[in-house]
């Protein structure tokens, strides 16, 4: 493998097995000079450490894995001839005495990873310290999947990578690398998916059978050769453990789940009002405007443009009475200037980041001449966490880190030798770089939420992250482009980052760079109201990206689109809920609803959303429809309730009206009426949406305040709907769990696709009037009750 610059490949590799010992569910086994650390962390985790010399680094990752701890029912280890076996409840892991050489099987002796030339090292020449390697051999029909952001195929097969987080201004298609640092992927062959987690900070690499068909690797340029093998088999159970280990998001505020709006830059105030008017003018739901670098003093942060917003409390109160959030932009770089109070407190405190031989740390960016804070020393981030104060006492609701990988004009981003604390472990940016942007969206969350709870909830935006962003910040993809290959790069790369444990993501709706046609836009943002973060945002060089930036035709279309989010918005929420009480992710690529069926597994285009929908959308220009393909079970079009089979591909007919979607028979689709913001309205009633089916299947809706932490005093619902069918009947039965009260009292429930003539309908044995939507394909509307047990169409 191409280890880099002015290195000479002397690769060394453990010997033999000297001794062995057992600490409870972790096991050592020393050879010569180097060791392995095997920690059981459940049935199905397992953590493999090596040192070259038998002496591990402080146990410490910015991810949190170290500190996950799972069940482990069962755990032995055997010790036979040239190897050991250590045996879980679902795994056996098999260890050779010579080169520590390490095979996990099934329980029924199916081979899952098998290592090729397994852990080995050699000195980096500059540095010092060690290149830690590992090789393992690819499996017969073997895939690979995550990752993170990377911009290329969502089947990572044949393809090579690299992390280390870089400002890529208008990137395209395979450009690599780029913002975030995600050191996980996944593996699946003959039906069984695993993951693996490479926590280690320093600069990293993959190769997935480029350099060699057969074998897949992984390495970095410092650190330990530290990671985690996760079980499945199913891809959906490895992320869902892959994100409780590195952390579940909290709940986010439910206006965050709604329509935002940004350019650079909105300025000055009257702009932004006039914007805000306009939106509410054409009825365009909107719950999020966005300020830009402008608005600051000299781009200098956590200050206003006293010329361009001379009251901005005055602003934030006005926007708010119209139901609109402030979300403002904070960089890293702080400006250089003896006046500016927040650089006067970080030079009094040495807060900022310093060169190896004592200077400070010192790039240009926005501000000009910047220095910038250490962000993994927690005193500083305790300090920064604190300078929000005055914004959110001002009546920002939401924050934007950017530039954060950190960015530096002309040089990139730092040099090696700038120093930093690492959370008590001093450091070289050599390790620290790829957690840099993660630690300030930390520190930016942890200020946030100190200022605004406990009546809010905190929102924060992150370009650069490290895995375990989700527990503090959302993210978007970057500087994208105006282009259809972009939009289509936005549809795999949204999907990769959810299958990376980072579900609240979404792209720069329409592109940053350049301006979209009205038709791009559109297509564009029928995809982005899928995401859980839903954003337009534009360098503004090119043209105004507000919806009716197109013309009235392609306004309508916008409106009818953000309208639909809104619509939904109580399935997003749902969907959203999963993801932070069990890791769920948002989106699920095809291949993770179905990896039992090899035609998904290179689909990238079609995505689930939460259990019961399915997404495809248009990425070319001037097309009437498309082909796409369809998982397992039997599936509604959304637009006319036409019936499908799965497994199978088939047309959709899509013009610029609408995009394709898809609802799993069975499901219950919970939606709210159409409103202009989040909370405009009461809820007078809640709709559900159920499609026949004549099978059993159940479906949640989760509900509470979608502001503030009453949830987590039990002031929440979940509700379960389980839903089954026959020849001649319908059953919707309803169970609730939760102390929330909503302040509807009624379910307008319309019944898609029953596949008889309805005749009687009967809420808990009392007969109750119903109106027929459609004669023809038996659709019926009913008014029940919200506490009703259950619902019978005869």
């Amino acid at each position: 493998m191409n280890l880099g610059q002015n290195q000479i490949s002397v690769q060394q590799f453990p010997d033999t097995v000297q001794s062995w010992k057992r600490d409870g569910y972790t096991f050592y086994f020393y050879c010569t000079e180097s060791a392995l650390e095997v920690s059981v962390k459940s049935d199905k985790v397992i953590r493999f450490r090596y040192s070259p010399e038998s002496i591990f680094q402080r146990d410490f990752s910015y991810s949190g894995a170290h500190n996950y701890e799972g069940k482990v029912k069962a755990l032995d280890i055997k010790e036979d001839g040239e190897k050991f076996t250590i045996c879980t409840a679902f795994l056996d892991i098999v260890i050779t005495k010579h080169r520590l050489l390490v095979t996990i099987l099934d329980k029924e002796g199916k081979v899952v990873i098998d290592d090729e030339k397994g852990f080995h090292w050699e000195e980096h020449k500059d540095y010092g310290g060690e290149i830690v390697m590992m090789s393992k051999k690819v499996q017969s029909g073997e895939h690979f999947f995550g990752l993170g952001d990377k911009p290329t195929d969502l089947n990572l097969r044949g393809k090579r990578f690299e992390l280390w987080g870089k400002d890529t201004y208008g990137f395209m298609k395979n450009a690599d690398p780029l913002y975030k640092n995600i050191p996980f992927f996944l593996g699946l062959h003959h039906k069984i998916g695993y993951g693996v987690l490479f926590d280690n900070s320093f600069r990293t690499f993959y190769d997935f059978g480029f350099e060699r068909k057969n074998v897949y690797s992984y390495w970095a340029h410092g650190g330990e050769m530290n990671y985690y093998f996760i079980y499945g088999p199913e891809l959906m159970d490895v992320v869902e453990t892959y994100t409780n280990m590195t952390g579940k998001p909290e709940l986010p505020p439910l206006w965050s789940l709604g329509y935002h709006q940004c350019k650079w830059s909105y300025y000055p105030e009257k702009v932004v009002k006039n914007i805000a008017a306009e939106f509410r003018k054409r009825s365009i739901p909107c719950d999020a405007l966005y300020l830009d670098i402008d608005y600051m003093d000299g781009f200098r942060c956590f200050t206003w443009n006293k010329d361009y917003f001379p009251d901005p409390k005055g602003l934030t109160t006005e926007l708010s009475k119209d139901g609109y959030k402030l979300v403002v932009i904070i960089d890293p770089g702080i400006k250089i200037d003896k006046n500016y109070w927040v650089y006067q407190e970080a030079i009094e405190k040495d807060y900022f980041c310093k060169r190896q031989d004592g200077p400070l740390m010192r790039g240009s960016v926005w501000p000009g001449k910047c220095n910038f804070p250490d962000f993994t020393n927690p005193e500083v981030r305790e300090w920064w966490s604190g300078l929000f104060k005055g914004l959110i006492e001002t009546g920002v609701r939401g924050v934007w880190n950017d530039m954060n990988e950190p960015a530096v004009f002309e040089i990139e981003t730092f040099p090696n030798d700038v120093r930093h604390n690492y959370d008590g472990d001093p450091c070289s940016h050599r390790k620290a770089h790829n957690v840099y942007g993660m630690q300030m969206a930390k520190a930016t969350y942890d200020g946030i939420k100190r200022f605004l709870a406990p009546n809010y909830r905190p929102f924060n935006i992150t370009r650069s992250a490290y895995s375990g962003i989700q527990k503090y910040s959302s993210v978007w993809t970057g500087d994208n482009v105006a282009s259809w290959e972009h939009l289509w790069l936005a549809n795999v790369m949204c999907q990769r980052l959810a299958i990376s444990g980072i579900s609240f993501c979404g792209s720069d709706i329409g592109g940053f760079i350049e301006t979209p046609s009205g038709e791009m836009y559109i297509r564009w943002l029928q995809l982005g109201i899928f995401h859980a973060f839903c954003r337009t945002h534009s360098s503004g060089d090119h043209g105004d990206q507000e919806p009716w930036s197109f013309g009235e035709e392609y306004a309508e279309l916008a409106k009818k689109t953000i309208e639909l989010r809104y619509r939904l918005l109580p399935y997003l929420y749902t969907t959203f809920w999963q993801y932070s009480k069990f890791g769920t992710p948002f989106l699920r690529p095809l291949t993770f609803l179905d990896q039992n069926d090899t035609e998904t597994y290179f689909r990238q285009d079609e995505f689930g959303v939460g259990d019961n929908l399915l997404v495809i959308p248009v990425t070319q220009a001037e097309a009437d429809g498309r082909w796409l393909y369809l998982p397992s079970g039997v599936w509604y079009y959304f637009w006319d309730d036409e019936r499908f089979h799965g497994n199978m591909e088939v047309w959709a007919e899509a013009d610029l009206n609408r995009v394709p979607i898809f609802v799993r028979a069975g499901s219950v689709i919970p939606m709210y009426p159409v409103m202009q913001y989040v909370g405009e309205i009461e809820l007078k009633e809640l709709i559900l949406h159920a499609y026949f089916y004549i099978k059993s299947h159940t479906s949640v809706v989760y509900e509470d305040a979608g502001d503030g932490y009453g949830y987590e005093q039990g002031h929440y619902n979940v509700r379960t709907f389980n839903t089954s069918g026959s020849d001649n009947q319908f059953v919707i039965e309803q169970s609730v769990k939760g102390e929330f009260i909503p302040t509807y009292h009624t379910y307008a429930v319309n019944i898609h696709g029953l596949a008889f003539e309805p005749r009687k309908c009967e809420v808990d044995g009392q007969e109750v009037a119903f109106t027929m939507e459609n004669q023809e394909k038996n659709e019926i509307k009913v008014m029940v009750p919200i506490h009703f047990g259950k619902l019978v169409i005869s």
